[in-house]
C-alpha cells in the first residue's frame, strides 16, 4: 500500500511539474507564433465560408509573420475591430500606406491610405463591416495573417495573397520610384 501511495505521489509530482512548464510554453507559442481561428459570417465569401449554412472555415493565423507590421496587398489578415476592441475581424488587405484606392461606399469616393494604415475589405461587399465603413485601419490593430485553411479537411490549402479583379489600385507611391 505504501508503494502505491509513493508511486501516485511521484506521478502527480511529475504531472504538476510538467503542467507548469507546458502551460507557459504553450501560451507563449500561441501569443508569438500562431493560433487557429474560426471564421464566421459571410463577409469573406466566396473565398472563406463558401457554402452558406455549412461548417465555418477554420484558419491558421500566423502572428510571427506580422510582428513587424508588414503585410502585402491581397493578404487576409485578422485585426482588432476599430468599432469594437473586444472583437477581431478577418478581411483582405486592399491598399497599403500611400496607395490611392477607389472606395465602395466610404464617405469619399477616392482615398489616399495614410502612413501607418492600410485599407481592408471583405470579399463579399454588401455583407462586410470593413474600411468602407470605418476608414483606413492602423497597422497597430494588426493581429495575424491567415496562412492556411485547416478545417474542413476538404478545403485544406495554403492562402496566397490575391486581390479581387475589381479591386486593383488606382495609384501607389511605389509607381514614383
Amino acid at each position: 500500500m505504501a508503494q502505491q501511495t509513493s508511486a501516485w505521489r511521484r506521478y502527480m509530482r511529475a504531472f504538476i511539474s510538467g503542467f507548469f512548464v507546458a502551460v507557459p510554453v504553450t501560451v507563449t507559442l500561441l501569443d508569438k507564433l500562431a493560433y487557429v481561428a474560426r471564421v464566421e459570417g459571410a463577409s469573406m465569401q466566396p473565398f472563406l465560408n463558401p457554402d452558406v449554412g455549412a461548417q465555418c472555415d477554420v484558419v491558421l493565423l500566423n502572428r510571427w509573420s506580422v510582428r513587424n507590421y508588414h503585410v502585402q496587398r491581397g493578404d487576409i489578415v485578422s485585426v482588432v475591430s476599430p468599432r469594437n476592441p473586444k472583437q477581431k475581424i478577418i478581411k483582405r488587405v486592399i491598399g497599403l500606406e500611400g496607395d490611392f484606392i477607389r472606395t465602395l461606399g466610404y464617405k469619399n469616393q477616392y482615398v489616399r491610405v495614410p502612413d501607418g494604415h492600410f485599407w481592408i475589405e471583405g470579399d463579399h461587399h454588401g455583407h462586410s463591416l470593413d474600411s468602407n465603413s470605418f476608414g483606413p485601419v492602423s497597422v497597430g490593430l494588426l493581429h495575424g495573417r491567415a496562412s492556411h485553411i485547416i478545417w474542413p479537411p476538404n478545403r485544406w490549402q495554403r492562402i496566397k495573397p490575391s486581390l479581387l479583379p475589381n479591386r486593383e489600385l488606382l495609384y501607389t507611391e511605389e509607381d514614383d520610384e
